[in-house]
């Protein structure tokens, strides 16, 4: 976690006004659109573009993409206006610069991780993705890369260079969250399946109760590091 730096929260997976307001309300600093159909919190261009009328302006807007290439990426950024490109795919980190340069947008670029050698790929993106998100790998049988609420090992990122920060997802949930900040010490947190009440079901309940002890979690850990 850098000192000074503004924690990012971010809820993903959002799909109805309802809970999209939660998030707002309850301080989300990102809220993201999931675009993989084979994921049960996928919804269209067009759906997305409606709320983020509601979100613009009051946190930043992520969309999540699997594997696209830049034509589609373009035409995404045309439609919706994110904010930021989420890669969750098997995008090469020539790939990743060639999304961020069709798209014209900044990228977070979501690296499994299961084991500590998992952590090498860090450097391949460091210098292409504006943005590293360390997700707990999926299951080898799994339909889509993220949102299975299982979290990884935290204490694997003990060694990580302190200089570079990152986005923690993978499994977190309200009763998680403030231990995986005390370990991970990240720069924000990324939460999905962890806040629902079912597969893609977003339950306003959850995400206000994870928000509020993320943050809580988040300034415990920088007034520690700056005392």
């Amino acid at each position: 976690m850098s000192n000074g730096a503004p924690f990012v929260i971010k809820i993903c997976g959002l799909s109805t006004p309802e809970t999209l307001r939660t998030a707002l309300d309850g301080g989300a600093d990102m809220v993201g659109f999931v675009f993989h159909p084979k994921s049960p919190r996928f919804i269209t261009p067009q759906r997305a573009a409606e709320l983020a009328t509601i979100a613009r302006g009051k946190a930043e807007i992520a969309a999540l993409i699997v594997d696209w290439d830049e034509r589609q990426a373009a035409e995404l950024v045309e439609a919706l206006k994110p904010d930021w490109l989420q890669l969750h795919g098997h995008e090469t980190p020539e790939q990743t610069a060639a999304l961020r340069r069709a798209a014209g947008r900044p990228v977070m670029k979501a690296l499994g991780i299961a084991a500590a050698d998992d952590l090498k790929a860090i450097t391949a993106y460091r210098d292409v993705a504006d943005r590293i998100l360390l997700d707990a790998k999926p299951p080898k049988d799994a339909a889509y890369p993220g949102g299975h609420g299982r979290p990884f090992d935290w204490t694997l990122l003990a060694g990580l260079d302190p200089a570079q920060p990152f986005m923690l997802g993978g499994g977190l949930d309200p009763a998680n969250v403030t231990e995986a900040i005390r370990i991970a010490r990240p720069a924000g947190v990324d939460v999905s399946s962890g806040v629902e009440s079912a597969p893609g079901v977003k339950d306003p309940a959850r995400i206000a109760e994870f928000i509020a002890a993320a943050r809580m979690a988040a300034a415990a850990v920088q007034e520690g590091s700056t005392a």
